[in-house]
């Protein structure tokens, strides 16, 4: 908070996370695959299943050429976001749920200048910025700040406000100069000093709409699976919607592994009997959690204010609350 009166509200000293930079892990994930597993460039454009030799057939367009092709596979994994149209063709009625607020974001990337100033000084503000996991919490309003490797601060803060209108099929959108500019002077009066100066020099902030989705009962079907934000659509304050999506590819693969391909459907089974209870608790704990630091309504307790907020309330702040943190099971009972 902007006030000289700061005060931790929750710390948790065993609190073990990883951070990574997406291009990064992109990378090791791709270099991970055989060659020739990822065909850059293809958009989906259809899909039917049928009892088949290759029950699961798949249209899609190659960018490049504008050519349409066929692939034939016994299993169609989709994993297409929380705008997921593979979902939606089986479930049309299940709609996204606006948070009530959107989240601006940026890394700052100071690898290139060992003498920054806004390095300096947004590590001396925040001491611990480097080896922790940072919520700076204001009146109806929160950020989370850590640091990436090579001297880059990625930062996220939200911001309630009506549901903006969004184009195509992206939670995400560029902003102009002036929206950029505003948010440069609200931050002034909202953070520190120092946390305002990383927001003024990170170039291209852009607006994240902040969505998720009542669990849905179902993540399997015939020779489909969702996994990821398909399957699951969160609000990031679990901290988990990447967490969640490889635990679904390691549940997945081993489910398949057990089974074989012979018995497909008794994998894709197992998968979604051990997947959804799991996912369906931490998607709704998410979002409780982002209401609370939000200030928004809860209808079984006072909105949270941290100039005013008892210990006992700061409690549930703590990430070791969410179900299945210390781990989910990888089998059904």
């Amino acid at each position: 908070m902007e006030s000289g009166e700061r005060r931790t509200l929750a710390r948790d000293e065993s609190f073990n996370f990883r951070a990574a930079y997406w291009p990064e892990l992109h990378g090791l994930l791709y270099e991970a695959l055989p060659e020739n597993v990822v065909l850059w460039g293809h958009l989906v454009l259809s899909f039917t299943v049928s009892d088949g030799e290759y029950p699961v057939q798949v249209r899609a367009r190659v960018l490049k050429t504008g050519d349409e092709i066929d692939v034939s596979a016994d299993l169609l994994v989709a994993a297409d976001g929380c705008l997921s149209s593979i979902r939606q063709s089986f479930l049309p009625d299940v709609k996204l749920r606006y948070s009530g607020y959107c989240a601006w974001r940026g890394v700052l990337d100071c690898s290139r200048n060992e003498e920054s100033e806004t390095y300096s000084g947004i590590r001396k503000a925040y001491p611990e910025l480097g080896q922790c996991l940072y919520f700076d919490l204001g009146p109806k309003t929160h950020l989370v700040l850590y640091e990436l490797t090579k001297r880059r601060i990625n930062w996220i803060w939200y911001v309630n406000r009506p549901e903006p209108e969004t184009k195509g099929s992206s939670v995400t959108t560029k902003v102009n100069d002036e929206a950029i500019q505003n948010m440069h002077k609200e931050a002034d009066g909202t953070w520190l000093p120092e946390m305002a100066r990383v927001m003024k020099e990170t170039k291209e902030p852009f607006i994240n709409v902040i969505y998720d989705c009542d669990p849905i009962e179902r993540i399997v079907w015939n020779n489909v699976a969702l996994v990821g934000d398909a399957a699951h659509p969160t609000t990031p304050h679990g901290l988990r919607s990447t967490n969640m999506s490889i635990v679904d590819a390691a549940v997945l693969g081993k489910c398949l592994a057990k089974w074989g391909s012979k018995k497909l459907q008794c994998a894709l089974e197992e998968y979604q009997s051990i997947r959804v209870p799991v996912t369906s608790k931490q998607v709704l704990h998410s979002r409780r959690l982002g209401r609370i630091k939000q200030g928004l309504s809860l209808p079984d307790r006072e909105s949270f204010d941290p100039r005013t907020a008892s210990d006992e309330s700061c409690l549930e702040l703590q990430q070791k609350n969410l179900p299945f943190f210390i781990g989910a099971p990888l089998q059904s009972n």
